[in-house]
């Protein structure tokens, strides 16, 4: 049995390149797999491997300057969710294309799983998914609004210029673990916004915590990595992935005239080229060639 770790803070960090190399020696080639991205504005990571390794490894990362990890999400699964290690050096760990925004320091009201059933059924709240299209389309919280967007960066656009909101409307937002939902608050208390809350740890939180006959959550969650999406039991989900477009896929996607493995899909069928396509297949077959001579 494997343990995924998932866990972000926005706090002020400095010298990254020598944080980096200070995460990559604490690592020290455990068995411990995914990927750690640390910015200006914090740190944001999931991993997975035997529990007593992460959690030596996560005692080390505490003992670095600016970064204590405060809430950890923790799941169990039968295998690795990741297949490399990679620590990476960005602009921002949840990219949202607005400049520096201190989210550490001004961020929307943190609200427990077991209060937010009660926040969201208030008449006067309106309730924004703030993950993209992709992964709303496969589970949501009942009557939240789906931004439409591909990418996070597209958030901004879509409050501003097609939503059109009150600043006096009272807001709550949620992602999948609560690294989006804060940074997409803290921009929304920048634009003006008096009453903005955000659900603590996000969606796995919440299923971590609800009894499934008390979860107001709709459908499965959309994660980034090999399981693709979980149920409300945090176990793998019934979607896999489409590695042309990366968007999950049904079992009634891939019956359908558009499905060839790793080419296309319904999704992207009609969005990349014959000449893409060719390239794709040849990927595809170059990667079952790779398998074949491992097993």
């Amino acid at each position: 049995m494997y343990s995924v770790y998932s866990f972000y803070e926005f706090s002020s960090l400095k010298d990254l390149p020598d944080l980096k190399k200070q995460l990559v020696s604490f690592h020290g080639g455990a068995d411990i797999l995914g990927t750690i991205l640390i910015a200006s504005e914090g740190i944001n990571g999931t991993i997975s491997g035997p529990k007593k390794a992460i959690d030596a490894f996560i005692e080390s990362i505490r003992s670095l300057p600016g970064i204590l990890l405060p809430t950890i999400k923790i799941f169990e699964d039968a295998s690795h969710a990741f297949k490399r290690f990679k620590v990476k050096i960005k602009n921002e760990i949840v990219t949202l294309g607005k400049g520096q925004m201190d989210v550490y320091k001004n961020t929307g009201t943190l609200v427990e799983p077991d209060q937010w059933n009660e926040l969201i059924k208030q008449p006067d709240i309106l309730l924004i998914d703030t993950r993209n299209e992709y992964e709303c389309n496969i589970g949501q919280f009942k009557g939240s609004i789906n931004p439409k967007t591909q990418s996070f960066r597209e958030f901004p656009e879509v409050i501003e210029d097609h939503l059109k909101l009150d600043r006096d409307q009272r807001l709550a937002m949620y992602c999948t673990g609560g690294i989006r939902c804060e940074k997409a608050s803290s921009y929304m208390l920048k634009l003006g916004f008096k009453e903005v809350y955000q659900l603590k740890g996000g969606i796995l939180n919440y299923l971590k915590s609800t009894p499934p006959e008390a979860s107001l959550w709709q459908g499965e969650c959309f994660v980034f990595d090999e399981r693709v999406s979980v149920n409300e039991s945090l176990k793998k989900g019934t979607y896999d992935m489409c590695h042309a477009c990366r968007s999950p896929i049904s079992d009634q996607d891939k019956n359908s005239a558009h499905y060839i493995k790793g080419v296309s899909c319904p999704n992207c069928y009609d969005m990349t080229s014959q000449e893409r396509k060719l390239r794709f297949a040849e990927r595809e077959k170059q990667f079952e060639l790779r398998k074949q001579r491992s097993m």
